[in-house]
């Protein structure tokens, strides 16, 4: 997946015309005002939303997305569960896991998974995609892809997003199937 987040139309174009077809985006504004056009002209390029999610913003997402990498409450599993009622469609949901268990992260954490992906599957009908993690800044993150992957065998998953233009190649040992680089594509945009 290309992150295009701060990405304008023209850059995110070259890349379709080259063949990439799956992109991440972590902001709504930019999803509404820079993909219909795109999408639009490229039916099928694929968007998905990787950031925190506000449960306000949920109806956009499934209606201008086709996937979230950052399922990671009730209340907007709930949200989604409403929007996906409203507006059938296929849509990859991954659960985001704070494998680190950091307060200042959203996810769910590892001994809470369980219950929240049988609250997904039973109570909501929801399908699950798979996993998504984002390990510590500060910790190597071997452990962290390694942990994603076992929890999501244990829950009958194997579509891992891990892994990003830092730590790709460790992701990509540990079997992740969704790596989300950005910056390691994108020339570095300069100041002005």
């Amino acid at each position: 997946m290309v992150v295009s987040k701060t990405r304008a139309a023209e850059e995110i174009e070259s890349l379709i015309s080259q063949g990439q077809n799956l992109f991440g985006e972590n902001r709504m504004q930019e999803v509404t005002e820079k993909w219909p056009p795109l999408l639009e002209k490229y039916p099928s390029t694929r968007v998905h939303f990787i950031g925190h999610l506000q449960t306000n913003k949920t109806k956009q997402v499934v209606t201008l997305c086709h996937g979230l990498h950052s399922l990671d409450r009730p209340e907007l599993a709930r949200s989604i569960a409403d929007a996906l009622q409203k507006n059938p469609k296929p849509f990859d949901l991954y659960v985001q896991v704070n494998t680190g268990e950091e307060p200042q992260k959203g996810g769910i954490a590892p001994p809470s998974l369980s219950s929240f992906i049988d609250f997904c599957r039973s109570d909501l009908r929801l399908n699950i995609t798979g996993l998504m993690c984002l390990p510590p800044v500060d910790a190597p993150p071997a452990f962290h892809f390694a942990l994603l992957h076992k929890l999501g065998i244990a829950h009958g998953l194997n579509q891992f997003s891990m892994g990003m233009s830092d730590d790709f190649e460790t992701a990509i040992r540990y079997q992740s199937t969704l790596i989300r680089i950005g910056s390691a594509i994108f020339e570095p945009k300069i100041a002005l």
